[in-house]
């Protein structure tokens, strides 16, 4: 594990070699992309925020640093949380169930979620956090060596750290392993665009369907988020959407019906829709845990809908289960984080052969 002493001392050296053009880490500068001059200060393209930094100042993600007019991506190689989990962690129930996720996780994010629940780490610099030096190539051996299916960037927001995920990405895809993008879907459509080329699934998290909330409570916008969602989906990405359902912020049920209908219009009725429980925590000790009937209801709206596929996240008593949707046969049993295939084969149903969405293997 690698000190804040030394990492501040590390990334230091390594923002002045990259100016200069020298720094490296497995071939790959720190150096950040999607930016340009605007004058003495550098424009960051990387999302709607579009930070204009003056030498020394930092982004709203804490991550990106104008360092003598460049850009450097501070936590590029230094994720502070390294875990193997179940997928259906992240959540991810249409996608490899039942396997591992070699999951990595750097400081910074590009919202200011009054409801974070990884605030510790996303509301950070890489600068800030006890970090471990774990390159591409290495984050590849060791996902591998863990048994891991698949790498899950996560925890944080990956999207400010897109360097590392985009250089991670490549070398898993051709070492055989999944790429999984765990994201609040806050991004350009350029860099986006990237993204797509080597991420395999995608839990993205649609905090609410109404713009006031989203700056309020995120510090955001709604709107590039939806694009994030029909651009992945469009671009082959397996997406499943998560929504946090916050008392007294995102819980009216006309909004979540309106959300509802926006799915399966723009991104299709097979999409999976998890309605995760609220727990006070950061800026909203305030409030109260979700009440389980509020997350009943959320699902019976989206069902009226027409989506097919809607789960409830952080209520164990709750059913979790995958069923046909042609014959009603149990496809796959969830309890907690362990899951059992009952009867899923290939993708279809063993019983009837209908196929089932998702990405259930290579």
């Amino acid at each position: 594990m690698i000190t804040r002493r030394e990492l501040i001392m590390s990334l230091t050296a390594i923002a002045g070699a990259a100016v200069s053009g020298g720094a490296q880490v497995s071939g790959k500068n720190y150096q950040a992309r999607f930016w340009h001059k605007s004058g003495d200060a550098v424009y960051c393209e990387l999302c709607p925020h579009g930070c204009v930094l003056p030498e020394g100042k930092t982004g709203i993600c804490r991550n990106r640093k104008n360092v003598k007019g460049t850009l450097i991506s501070l936590g590029y190689a230094y994720p502070c949380a390294i875990h193997s989990d179940p997928v259906e962690k992240k959540p991810l129930y249409h996608m490899l169930p039942g396997t591992k996720t070699f999951s990595l996780g750097i400081a910074g994010c590009n919202l200011r979620c009054k409801n974070c629940q990884n605030y510790n780490i996303s509301q950070s610099s890489p600068l800030q956090t006890n970090n471990s030096y774990l390159p591409p190539e290495k984050a590849v051996e060791e996902a591998i060596k863990r048994g891991c299916s698949s790498i899950s960037y996560t925890y944080s927001e990956p999207v400010v750290w897109i360097e590392y995920v985009l250089d991670t990405a490549l070398l898993a895809r051709k070492a055989g392993l999944k790429n999984i993008l765990v994201s609040s879907g806050y991004i350009n459509q350029e860099p986006l665009v990237e993204l797509c080329k080597v991420i395999d699934g995608a839990n993205i998290d649609l905090k609410s369907f109404d713009n006031n909330v989203y700056h309020n409570l995120n510090a955001g916008k709604l709107e590039p988020v939806l694009q994030t969602l029909m651009t992945s989906r469009k671009a082959g990405v397996w997406v499943e959407v998560v929504n946090l359902v916050v008392p007294q912020w995102n819980d009216d049920q006309k909004m979540i019906r309106e959300m509802c209908r926006w799915i399966k219009h723009n991104l299709g009725s097979s999409i999976p829709l998890h309605f995760s429980r609220f727990f006070p925590l950061y800026k909203l000790t305030n409030l109260y845990p979700t009440p389980a009937q509020t997350l009943e209801n959320a699902r019976k709206i989206a069902l009226e809908e027409g989506l097919h596929f809607v789960y409830i996240g952080n209520v164990p008593d709750i059913n979790s289960d995958t069923h046909c949707l042609s014959c009603g046969e149990l496809l796959i049993s969830r309890k907690g984080y362990y899951t059992e295939l009952n009867a899923l084969t290939g993708g279809v149903c063993a019983k009837c052969k209908t196929p089932v969405p998702g990405l259930w293997g290579s």
